[in-house]
């Protein structure tokens, strides 16, 4: 299959490009600075933020290959800190990155899918995509916006043959961690004084996460699957099930475990 991935520098893109490449599948990766290069994986340079940028490279692929199967919506970032404290420069940068960029990547590859009668289009979302992680607000906010869009752009293309899978990760080990953008102001710190414990607890629970490959081998599953689910939450026993606790609890309930996990 062709496959179109964005964000192969590191993290779930590099380890997705690398065992989709094994697998036999013809791999087109984005990139937005120099990395080591996979072998039999495609680069392109682009940034996902760019919506010509974004349609140029799209229209590569269609070029050289006529088409493509998988669409697989995964470069982002994340910014933590108290919300009120984001600057407006921070909120663009999280929203352009983590959801105008996957509308951008499906404006371009959708046309042709529906051209060629089919296609998949996985986005990774992640569990604060189900639920508001405190000192994470926007982060959710973009996953959030990624549910709904999903939710929408599934009911309007399946009588065109295309499936739309939405993956929620919970904790991984990644370079994630160490690229999130935090809030150091001392006013910030000042006004939430909770906030660095929280935020320490975050990145100390992503750095004992899974690894990368977990969620690589599920995408590879699911592009292999004839009738996926509609989503997935790929996490320890332990975030699944926060899932469903908060699935069936009352709002409030839910809210005080939430907020007793992060301390505050």
């Amino acid at each position: 299959m062709i496959v179109f991935i964005t964000g192969v520098s590191s993290g779930f893109g590099l380890e997705t490009a690398r065992l989709l490449a094994q697998e036999g599948h013809t791999v087109y990766g984005t990139v937005r600075r120099e990395v080591e290069p996979l072998p039999q994986v495609h680069y392109l340079h682009v940034d996902v933020r760019d919506r010509d940028a974004v349609t140029n490279a799209v229209a590569q692929v269609i070029e050289k290959e006529g088409r493509i199967d998988v669409l697989v919506n995964n470069a982002g970032m994340g910014i933590g800190g108290p919300l009120e404290f984001a600057t407006e420069e921070e909120i663009r940068l999280q929203m352009d990155t983590n959801f105008m960029g996957l509308v951008h990547c499906v404006d371009a590859v959708l046309p042709h899918m529906r051209r060629q009668g089919g296609g998949k289009i996985i986005a990774l979302s992640s569990i604060g995509g189900l639920m508001g992680l405190p000192f994470q607000g926007f982060y959710s906010a973009s996953k959030f916006a990624i549910e709904g869009y999903c939710e929408a752009l599934r009911l309007e293309t399946q009588q065109q043959g295309i499936k739309v899978v939405v993956l929620r990760p919970g904790d991984f080990a990644t370079g994630f961690t160490g690229s999130r953008k935090k809030v150091a102001d001392e006013a910030a710190l000042q006004a939430y004084p909770l906030y660095r414990e929280a935020i320490e607890k975050v990145e100390h629970d992503e750095n004992g996460g899974l690894k990368p490959v977990v969620l690589a081998q599920k995408i590879s599953r699911i592009i292999n699957m004839q009738h996926p689910r509609n989503g997935y939450v790929v996490a320890s026993f332990e975030q699944k099930l926060s899932v469903w606790i908060k699935r069936i609890l009352p709002a409030k309930w839910f809210d005080r475990i939430l907020g007793s996990y992060y301390k505050l």
